[in-house]
């Protein structure tokens, strides 16, 4: 059974391979290692393999795990990074903005605007990513396509927040074909924001896409960004999820 650093080097692995794949450099795609429902031994471990970027969905569940770190003197400078990937209820906007470093879940306005409200001042701008629900699932998270111009442009007012790019979850389709098709269409709408030219679009650089099951095709359509939980922790109890 392999160990969690044994299998951060091998997804790491893979994401080189997938670069290689399609002709992109090393290094061009970061791993994001999802860690909702493991406990703080199993991510320190994980950040003893030199991770830094770890993804959480359930809110309370993170903050008691941010807290645990930056109470510890081993980890206090470590340069540990916390993503917000899960749905955010307006009740958890305010923990949001105190704890975390980045947001993946942004598809309101509303939602916006309270992050930027309750990010404390002496705190570096909370780093967002609008999810664009790029398929069209009824009962998904996300803005349309269509829509995302405009929530940027609103988004892009606000302060302590940047705006750094898209996230999205398509829906699994076992051909890869098919995986790029969807994939490259969120490549298409980073793009279209970008030619927008906004001053506020100065970092305009993360596509949050792909995870274990659909890494290859998301880095050949162009993800800067893979989020990985199971083939990192290894497959979840969701009894202790908040």
């Amino acid at each position: 059974m392999s160990t969690i650093p044994e299998k951060i080097q091998q997804v790491r692995l893979q994401i080189d391979q997938a670069c290689r794949a399609c002709g992109r450099p090393d290094n061009s795609v970061q791993l994001l290692a999802v860690s909702k429902t493991f406990g703080v031994d199993a991510i320190a471990e994980a950040a003893e393999a030199g991770q830094r970027a770890f993804g959480e969905n359930y809110i309370q569940e993170a903050v008691e795990k941010i807290r645990y770190f930056a109470e510890q003197d081993a980890w206090k400078d470590q340069g540990l990074v916390w993503h917000c990937i899960g749905p955010i209820q307006s009740n958890k906007t305010r923990l949001v903005a105190e704890h975390f470093d980045w947001v993946h879940t942004v598809d309101r306005l509303k939602t916006a605007e309270r992050l930027s409200a309750q990010r404390p001042a002496q705190l570096a701008p909370l780093q967002i990513c609008i999810q664009v629900n790029v398929d069209g699932g009824s009962t998904k998270s996300g803005v349309a396509p269509d829509e995302v111009a405009a929530l940027v442009q609103q988004v892009a007012q606000l302060p302590q927040l940047q705006l750094r790019g898209v996230m999205s979850i398509p829906d699994v389709v076992a051909d890869f074909a098919a995986q790029l098709a969807v994939h490259q269409r969120v490549k298409a709408v980073f793009d279209e924001i970008a030619a927008l030219g906004l001053p506020q679009l100065a970092q305009w650089d993360t596509i949050s896409l792909g995870m274990t099951a659909d890494l290859q095709a998301a880095v050949q359509a162009g993800s800067t960004m893979v989020r990985v939980g199971s083939g990192i922790f290894g497959q979840r109890d969701y009894g202790s999820a908040h």
